[in-house]
């Protein structure tokens, strides 16, 4: 599982921003207007963020891709090797140009990715699918806040059901649970108290979702798409090995940092 990443140096900065909304770079220029109108409730992010509560959901938003997504207790925070997932997601159906495209977010949580895909691409149409009811509301929001709502049809159901969706979709794409039940100690504390362990558990070896996705996914896929999913850093070759039935494995791929973190297949034309 992948860090939150770490706010610490700024995070007073960004705490009083959020507050008064007084931009960070202008805060020092505000201290005698807006940036002293809330300190009961600035006192109040700050119990929460000294007791361990991640910035994040302190914040109640985040940045990812370039926008900003709303959270809540049933999501994820994203993460920024999250974002390399879509940019491969992405790849696969800008060389479709103009045509319109349909795509799968297989346990969407905030929606960030079927969100940024349906704003990075105007001809995208996408269906996102959560086992938490919790988490679709949050992803409504957030398509509704990026303006796609119109285009990204959700479905709560599990991963099982999700792979029973009508439709050949040209891209199925699904950051999973990964992470091993006996890894689950070992994981920071932030993560472990605060984050919600259904979309972070996925049995004794980490894999159980995406073993299901990988073999269910030729069914969904038109000729010629593609599955992309995020791993976990040492999952790379217990992932390669996985039967895909007759979708042809494309490998393994680094995050920025070079650690094992993307495997992509496709489907014969």
């Amino acid at each position: 599982m992948a860090a939150v990443p770490d706010a610490a140096p700024g995070e007073a900065e960004i705490l009083v921003s959020a507050v008064t909304g007084v931009p960070r770079g202008r805060l020092f220029l505000s201290m005698d207007a807006e940036a002293v109108g809330a300190p009961d409730r600035l006192l109040r992010l700050v119990t929460r963020r000294a007791a361990g509560e991640p910035l994040q959901y302190v914040l109640g938003a985040w940045d990812f891709f370039g926008r900003e997504f709303l959270l809540s207790p049933e999501t994820l925070i994203p993460r920024p090797e999250t974002e390399g997932l879509v940019e491969r997601a992405l790849a696969v159906l800008r060389r479709k140009g103009a045509e319109p495209s349909l795509s799968l977010d297989a346990g969407t949580g905030s929606g960030a990715i079927a969100v940024t895909l349906a704003a990075e691409l105007p001809s995208a149409r996408l269906v996102a699918t959560d086992i938490s009811p919790g988490a679709l509301r949050t992803a409504r929001k957030n398509a509704r806040r990026h303006g796609v709502a119109d285009r990204v049809l959700f479905a709560c159901c599990d991963a099982d059901s999700a792979l029973k969706c009508g439709g050949r979709f040209d891209v199925v794409v699904s950051n999973p649970p990964y992470v091993a039940d006996g890894e689950w100690g070992s994981l920071p504390a932030g993560v472990r108290e605060h984050e919600p362990p259904r979309a972070l558990l996925a049995g004794p070896d980490g894999l159980s979702v995406l073993r299901r996705l990988v073999a269910g996914a030729g069914a969904l896929l038109s000729p010629g798409g593609e599955l992309w999913c995020e791993i976990g850093a040492g999952q790379g070759a217990a992932v390669a090995a996985l039967p895909g039935g007759s979708l042809r494995f494309l490998g393994i791929f680094r995050d920025l940092a070079g650690r094992d973190r993307y495997a992509g297949w496709a489907n014969p034309l």
